[in-house]
């Protein structure tokens, strides 16, 4: 998963390491270079020299101690190649620029043991760049549908064909294994074979669906799950909904009328995590609409890039949840931002 991008950013963790390793090389050399330079001047030692200048002084005990300063200068081309890498990974400008800058702060302009474990210092800033931008908002899936008052009322959206209608299958499935009884509701009234699509998988997984013909409201289907929800003790309600272009100013309208009437729980975006960054502009649309509360990527284990992992938390300010890794109901795994870091950087 992701390995495009695992390998653009090894590519930089090289780069910069070298860059970092060149830099500590010439300081060596220039610190030397004076030392010498200024004791056949005073006639005294280095180190009588290093006691009388302040700054061949410093030099000095950055010499001594391994240590080196590092400038914009030293990884002004190894920035450079990571932000191309990142945009060609489909990875969000805004979002491109955060990490580079994060990376910045963090190795230049302070004294760095660089002569020691360069790989780990520049692995450890890389680290904190990217959780910076994909651990945002992040909240446990599991316990807060422990903590809600029952039913737990979870509507997905997205546009056409992105398998939202199979992640609520498999959600459902995920809750099952952890004793949460669901039912399905079909908001998608719109779709011709929309109830014969969500009605297999509900015969597949033994759920009741509460459904209504097609062309009728889909808020009425919603609510009529929260009511039966409610009358047979059943833990969650997942409603579909309608795949829908952000353009379709009517069918965003219904979207906010849902929303409003019914109030769910959660609102989770749904979409491709091979959209790249369609799917991080979709995500920002429907947002916009219908204020989501976070989001599932599907086929993340087609995704060689991560433009879309990596982008849409800090896009829209809600995380990622799940994701979708495969064919079977099984196939969805909860998201953790450090184990995808730590997988990027092939410390898993």
């Amino acid at each position: 998963m992701f390995e495009g991008l695992k390998e653009k950013l090894g590519s930089f963790r090289d780069d910069a390491e070298e860059a970092a390793e060149e830099a500590a090389d010439d300081t060596t050399d220039d610190t030397k270079a004076e030392a010498d330079e200024a004791a056949a001047e005073t006639g005294q030692s280095a180190e009588e020299t290093g006691n009388e200048d302040p700054s061949l002084g410093a030099k000095a005990k950055s010499l001594a101690t391994g240590k080196v300063i590092l400038d914009e200068d030293d990884l002004e081309e190894p920035l450079w190649d990571l932000e191309m890498a990142l945009l060609e990974s489909d990875v969000e400008m805004s979002v491109a620029e955060e990490i580079l800058d994060t990376i910045e702060a963090d190795l230049t302009g302070e004294r760095r043991g660089f002569t020691e474990q360069t790989e780990n210092i520049v692995t450890a800033a890389l680290r904190d760049a990217l959780l910076e931008v994909i651990d945002v908002g992040q909240f446990d899936f599991d316990e807060h549908v422990a903590a809600s008052e029952k039913p737990v009322v979870i509507v997905f959206t997205g546009v056409n064909g992105v398998g939202k209608t199979t992640t609520i299958a498999k959600l459902a499935k995920y809750l099952d294994d952890r004793g949460y009884s669901s039912v399905l509701a079909n908001g998608d009234t719109y779709r011709a074979g929309a109830n014969e699509q969500i009605q297999e998988h509900a015969e597949r997984l033994d759920k009741k669906l509460i459904s209504h013909e097609r062309g009728g409201d889909p808020t009425a289907v919603i609510y009529d799950a929260v009511e039966y929800a409610e009358a047979n003790d059943v833990d969650v309600v997942l409603g579909d909904t309608a795949g829908r272009l952000h353009t379709s100013n009517d069918l965003m309208a219904q979207l906010e009328k849902l929303d409003r009437i019914v109030d769910p729980d959660l609102t989770i975006f749904v979409d491709e995590a091979v959209a790249g960054q369609d799917a991080v502009n979709r995500a920002k649309e429907f947002d916009s609409a219908a204020s989501i509360d976070g989001t599932i990527l599907t086929m993340a284990d087609a995704d060689a890039q991560g433009g879309a992992a990596i982008s849409i938390s800090y896009v829209t300010g809600k995380p990622i949840l799940f994701l979708g890794t495969g064919q079977t109901y099984d196939d969805l795994e909860k998201f953790d931002p450090e184990t995808l870091v730590d997988d990027l950087l092939g410390e898993a």
